[in-house]
């Protein structure tokens, strides 16, 4: 039985791995990962350039905003970018509007300001195009507060109030709740960021492992070559030899992807990139996992982790195997595993939105459930609202769900495998359980 096992194993992983269509996927999935995780270089090579900044032409009729407008925009885009460099260049211009909008370029902006007797100041933004949202806040937000500035010291007020207006607030933080830190309120910012990007892997690998056991016993069935190896050997060998070398098979791509991940990082150590952009965004990461000591909790949530997904991908495999058996061509399974699919992508949504529950009841017993607690779990241990005790009982009802899955679904498997009709096919399914 073993040495059938093992034969079925290796001849359904090599029918994979050989294939011209895995070689060229892979090539491509290397090329595109290594190119978006350099993208900031290729845009620059291409005459893209992430430090330019947007030049925003300043007519000054008051003849004393420019200055304070300078100053006031790196003081909010501080506060909103947690940067000095809000992207704009401002200079001032002597220039008419007409001659301005004249020469006007695409991202170029001129910002005119009079004098209000009412409202201190009366400005007008002018721009070719939509300005950026972000953008618009911190432009906004500069322009009131040099309006504020303007009209507090129109007002004679005296000078000592005047600094202690324009001083910063040092707000102290402080938690009642003493396992909690300040530093990591930050941890919402790494799971908007970064968490999505690690999940998203293995929620594809799992849709690729389903449809790859269901096309191969499909295939089987299809062309009557079922019949042959059945005959040679066990359904229960053909049924672990399907689980063990699809799961071999994802292993391979996920680690191929670590790969691919890892020589986009080294092609951007050698290669120069721009100071701005995407390094600055990697760098800001970086940091605050730095700041909220993610590192250290990895020691002992990757392990944990890494053993519930592989479980996961066990039971997925072998409920993609049972229902590729009761039918008999490929549309017939898509429909079948559906359901499948949705419950996976709810776990997605769920994860990457699990810092707005807040520690709510029903997200917790969520993470219990079999197929999305492999997802969802990982989230909501980085963020504290689970913790260790929690992760060992979704593994252990995720152990309980194969053991399950296996006992059951192999009876299952056996009676559907030669089933080529799908008259019936869940009264079949319920006789085989029952039997």
């Amino acid at each position: 039985m073993i040495n059938k096992l093992l034969f079925l194993t290796k001849n359904s992983f090599m029918r994979k791995v050989k294939t011209k269509w895995f070689i060229a996927a892979n090539i491509i999935l290397a090329f595109v990962i290594c190119a978006v995780m350099n993208i900031d270089s290729i845009i620059n090579l291409f005459g893209g350039d992430f430090n330019e900044k947007t030049k925003v032409y300043v007519v000054d009729n008051t003849n004393y905003s420019f200055d304070l407008l300078n100053e006031n925009l790196k003081q909010v885009s501080k506060t909103i970018n947690d940067s000095e460099d809000s992207g704009y260049e401002l200079k001032k211009s002597k220039k008419t509007k007409e001659e301005l909008v004249e020469k006007l370029k695409d991202e170029e902006i001129i910002i005119i300001i009079n004098e209000d007797k009412e409202n201190t100041l009366d400005v007008t933004l002018v721009s070719e195009g939509y300005i950026d949202t972000m953008d618009y806040q911190v432009l906004y937000g500069a322009i009131n507060s040099t309006k504020t500035m303007i009209a507090i010291n129109n007002s004679n007020v005296d000078p000592s109030i005047l600094t202690n207006i324009y001083k910063e607030v040092e707000i102290k933080r402080e938690l009642l709740d003493e396992t909690k830190k300040t530093e990591d309120e930050n941890m919402e910012m790494i799971m908007t960021t970064v968490f999505p990007i690690i999940i998203l892997p293995f929620f594809m690998l799992s849709i690729i492992l389903i449809q790859l056991i269901g096309a191969e016993i499909n295939d089987e069935k299809s062309t009557r070559g079922m019949e042959i190896i059945i005959s040679n050997v066990s359904a229960k060998t053909h049924f672990y030899s399907k689980v063990i070398a699809n799961n071999l098979f994802i292993l391979l791509q996920g680690l191929l992807l670590i790969l691919y991940c890892v020589i986009g990082f080294l092609i951007r150590k050698v290669v120069p990139t721009p100071s701005g952009g995407l390094e600055a965004g990697i760098s800001e990461i970086i940091s605050s996992i730095s700041i909220v000591d993610f590192v250290d909790k990895l020691i002992y949530i990757i392990p944990i982790v890494l053993l519930l997904m592989a479980l996961t991908f066990i039971a997925y495999s072998l409920v993609a195997g049972i229902l590729a058996s009761m039918t008999t061509n490929a549309e017939d399974f898509n429909q079948l595993q559906t359901p499948i699919i949705i419950i996976s992508l709810i776990g997605y949504y769920l994860a990457m939105m699990a810092g707005v529950f807040k520690g709510a009841l029903f997200i917790r017993i969520l993470s219990y459930v079999p197929f999305i607690s492999a997802i969802l779990s990982p989230s909501l241990l980085v963020l504290g609202q689970v913790g260790i005790i929690d992760i060992v009982i979704s593994i252990v009802i995720m152990i309980l769900s194969i053991f399950v899955l296996t006992k059951y679904g192999l009876k299952i498997y056996k009676v559907g495998i030669l089933n080529y009709s799908s008259k019936d096919l869940w009264k079949k399914m319920f006789k085989a359980i029952k039997e």
